[in-house]
């Protein structure tokens, strides 16, 4: 026998309370299958991490402790508990049979502690990688609260004269030795988990170094080990930039929708007992109504219409509280509708704010970074990554709950309704199952993550061959590009197939678990129906609607805690994404940019992009106020790095960049380029319309003043001979416009801005010299009263310029003027010069560099250019 005859009901279920208490049998099965459930879960789930992600510490950096030895000590002491109090209860007071339920305790407590004990072992010896170790995890300190919340929880039953507390307070009747002995083991108990649990909060026994110190690893190898991290500690270690995406702090609405929501859940736990138990009222009733009759069916109709006999007002109650519930597993009640409804803002909230964050993000990380990856895999991951998150809540908080909590319920309900077998069965299915779910989820999600890996080069692949259009057009490359995307696409679904057949196999052992639990206890209650006639044949209906009710969500736990692991899997890209910190970053004193003057010094400048190669080497320029420099040099020479490093695009590795006294270093980035006006030599606009791209110079402008901005960029005009004029859509990237049209779009959208500083970086090199000599009276304009940086290529675009510089292999070879520069015949700038001329000639007959062009500059290739097409 489980429980004790006073402990037992007529019907062979569990007391729960009797004579001011709990009785011993209910409070032992109940807190013991608490304890053992907890630890066996989430234990296992944290075993599996640290056997797969954790690394070992080396022994010099475990310290000794006194305090990790006690711990260790009480850990055993407290797991050879129930086996000292069980041999104590069956050799010195001579029990020879006692009750199941003091087995059940003894082993699952034992076990239970042990299992802690592997754990508590396992953080002291491996470490995960993440940065720094802050004591011990959640899962064995939330044990040890357990633990310790069960002794008290005793304490309810204080004037029960079945425990072991009054008959030894009270003196009017003597006292058992066995009451001594309970009393005695509880006070061990007690005082045990108490000290177990404080001493845990200090964790003397876990390494508090770093990471990296503790394994004598180099940073390399560090970071390699972050890589491995699991994504469940990736996702708990961003729970703070995640959780203001979670709860929506100040917006009082949505908050009132989450709490309504989870009052909706919860109600949802108390129909899930409510339907079974009016489904056994009503199979009751007609059985009670047909008893001792062989009618036929009939003529037992005949019956139930009598209103004595006939139980409508249950059956109305039982299908209100289906409709209000849901029928099946479709989620389609009331209840489910109005969650439904209401968590719908939240969920746009949650998308909407972590797309914002890292959409954020993405924008403040450096050059460099964007310049390695590819537009298609960044947009995959960050779309998959959000979305993430909202199905990583919905599944928790109304598919893992709810079914954890059914579970929950249902193992108590059932060894009160029937008797403890119920709640074995149901329990020790539950458990095996979870077990198994975990432990082959975790096995697939290398298959996962390869798919994801697999997809994201799919569809990058699309992207880069579309993007690239006219290339493959001029190699007649389309055969080659099919053939590349079918091998990508063959490999991605190879992959698939992979992830597809290990899920078919989970779910093939979950569907033998469930099945093999619901046939034990159906066997179980049938018998005792027919042989035992210690229950109803309303009770075996009450029995089998409530466990195929709970077996229900419970098969669709393994597809919830799979669709999580994948969600997380998702995730992980995107929190790797955030994890990635900018090469440029604000100092935590930096100060916006005030510009008086506009000037521009470079001080001793060197820059690499690899190591193996210096691209600037002490470089030192100054650009007075007003003044327009030029840097020419040949190609490689580190002209546009100047430019980048100008912007900030990358900060100098020595030395220093000035703009008016102010190392541009401790100022904002965002003050600096907003003093900062560029033109490049491939603009590239937003595949939107031209007064869009425009006004996106100053965002504020008025329609008039991009119109003003676009005429004194000699582009007025030319818009206005467009069929739609300003609301023009330019195209991706800007290809409906052409070379000189997109300049002069770039050139006014630069007035707009009315910048301090003008940079102009190979600004017309990618057009022809007709093209070019007709925005030069634009570029000016930008230029004038301002101070200006040119890099440029075609050395008649700079001979107005006031001061030059020349560029060889990342150093100043010359300086001055055009004239100046010339005059050094044998100089890197004069060779240029007469190479470009040159090119320009008629190769039959020598020329002479004509300095008269329609804005005063020289435009020798330009005019040559006229002579050689005669």
């Amino acid at each position: 026998m489980f429980c004790s005859l006073n402990e037992t009901t007529s019907g062979g279920g569990m007391v729960v309370w009797t004579d001011k208490g709990f009785t011993l049998c209910f409070f032992d099965t109940f807190t013991t299958s608490i304890l053992f459930g907890f630890i066996l879960i989430f234990g296992l789930i944290q075993f599996i991490f640290y056997k797969r992600y954790g690394f070992k510490i080396e022994k010099e950096y475990i310290d000794a402790s006194v305090l990790y030895s006690l711990q260790v000590i009480l850990t055993v002491l407290l797991a050879c508990e129930p086996i000292l109090l069980y041999a104590t209860e069956t050799t010195a007071f001579g029990k020879t049979k006692l009750p199941g339920y003091t087995i059940f305790r003894f082993i699952l407590r034992t076990i239970a502690w042990l299992f802690s004990l592997i754990i508590l072992r396992i953080e002291r010896t491996k470490t995960m990688p993440t940065a720094q170790t802050r004591g011990h995890g959640l899962t064995i300190l939330s044990f040890w609260c357990i633990a310790v919340l069960i002794e008290l929880f005793a304490l309810i039953s204080y004037s029960s004269p079945l425990w072991f507390f009054q008959p030894i307070i009270r003196h009017d009747s003597p006292i058992e030795e066995i009451h001594l002995v309970r009393f005695g083991y509880w006070i061990f108990r007690l005082l045990a988990t108490i000290s177990v649990f404080c001493i845990g909060i200090r964790a003397p026994g876990v390494p508090r170094r770093r990471y990296a110190v503790m394994l004598n690893r180099s940073q390399s190898q560090v970071e390699e080990d972050i890589s491995k991290e699991s994504v469940w500690s990736k996702f708990f270690r961003h729970s703070s930039i995640l959780a203001p995406c979670i709860w929506p702090r100040g917006h009082f609405k949505l908050q009132l929708n989450i709490f309504i929501c989870v009052l909706i859940v919860l109600t949802g736990r108390l129909l899930s007992l409510e339907i079974p138990r009016y489904t056994k009222l009503i199979t009751d009733e007609l059985i009670q109504s047909s008893n001792g009759t062989t009618d036929t069916f009939l003529n037992l109709g005949a019956r139930l219409r009598s209103p004595e006999t006939w139980p409508w007002r249950l059956v109305i109650i039982l299908m209100v509280l289906r409709l209000i519930q849901g029928a099946g597993s479709f989620n389609s009640g009331i209840l489910e509708l109005l969650r439904s409804t209401l968590w719908t803002k939240v969920d746009q909230y949650t998308t909407r704010t972590l797309k914002l964050r890292v959409f954020t993000h993405l924008h403040d990380l450096s050059l460099a970074w964007h310049l390695k990856k590819k537009t298609g895999e960044i947009i995959s991951i960050v779309d998959r990554g959000t979305d993430s998150l909202d199905s990583i809540l919905n599944y928790i908080l109304f598919n893992i709950f709810p079914t954890i909590a059914d579970i929950s319920i249902a193992v108590v309900y059932l060894i009160i309704t029937f008797n403890i077998w119920f709640g074995i069965i149901v329990f020790g299915t539950m458990l095996l199952y979870l077990s198994v779910t975990i432990f082959v989820t975790e096995w697939r999600t290398k298959f996962k993550k390869q798919v994801n890996k697999l997809n994201n080069e799919m569809k990058a692949s699309v992207v880069d061959s579309l993007i690239n259009f006219e290339t493959v057009k001029y190699y007649g490359a389309e055969k080659y590009e099919v053939e590349q995307y079918r091998e990508t696409i063959e490999k991605y679904q190879k992959a698939e197939w992979t992830n597809q057949l290990s899920l078919q196999l989970l779910n093939f052992i979950q569907a033998i678990l469930i099945t093999v639990g619901l046939t034990v206890g159906s066997l179980y209650c049938a018998w005792l129906v027919s042989v035992k006639h210690e229950l109803t044949v309303g009770d075996y209906v009450l029995f089998g609607a409530y466990v195929i009710q709970l077996y229900g969500p419970l098969n669709f736990f393994g597809t919830y805690y799979r669709l999580i692991q994948q969600a997380f899997v998702d995730m992980e890209n995107m929190l790797d994404l955030l994890d990635i910190k900018p090469d440029v970053q604000d100092s935590p004193f930096a100060k916006d940019l005030v510009i008086n003057n506009g000037m521009i010094e470079f001080d001793n400048v060197c820059f690499h992009y690899q190591n193996e190669r210096q691209i600037l080497k002490n470089v030192s320029f100054s650009i007075l106020p007003g003044q327009t420099l030029a840097i020419v040099g040949p190609s490689g020479a580190g002209k546009s790095t100047i430019v980048r490093l100008l912007f900030r695009f990358y900060d100098v590795q020595s030395g220093s960049i000035k703009i008016d006294g102010t190392d541009i270093s401790v100022v904002t980035q965002n003050s600096l380029r907003r003093s900062i006006g560029v033109v490049p030599q491939d603009t590239v606009l937003f595949n939107k319309n031209i007064l869009y791209n425009i006004r996106y110079g100053r965002v504020t402008a008025t329609d008039r003043e991009v119109e003003n901005a676009a005429r004194t960029a000699e582009m007025h005009d030319r818009i206005n001979t467009f069929p739609e004029g300003y609301k023009t859509i330019v195209g991706e990237r800007g290809l409906k416009l052409s070379g000189g049209e997109k300049q002069r779009v770039a050139i006014a959208r630069t007035l707009l801005k009315a910048p301090a500083i003008v940079l102009l970086d190979e600004a017309t090199s990618a057009l022809d010299t007709h093209t070019e000599r007709q925005i030069q009276s634009a570029l000016q304009t930008v230029c004038d009263g301002r101070t200006t940086l040119i890099v440029a290529h075609r050395l008649s675009t700079i001979s107005h310029a006031d001061v030059i510089i020349v560029l060889k292999e990342g150093e100043v070879v010359e300086r001055g003027s055009h004239d100046e520069l010339l005059t050094k015949i044998d100089g890197v700038y004069a060779s240029m010069w007469k190479q470009q001329s040159t090119s320009y000639t008629n190769a039959d007959k020598p020329t002479t560099i004509s300095d008269d062009s329609a804005d005063g500059q020289v435009f020798a290739p330009t005019n040559q250019s006229h002579h050689h097409h005669h």
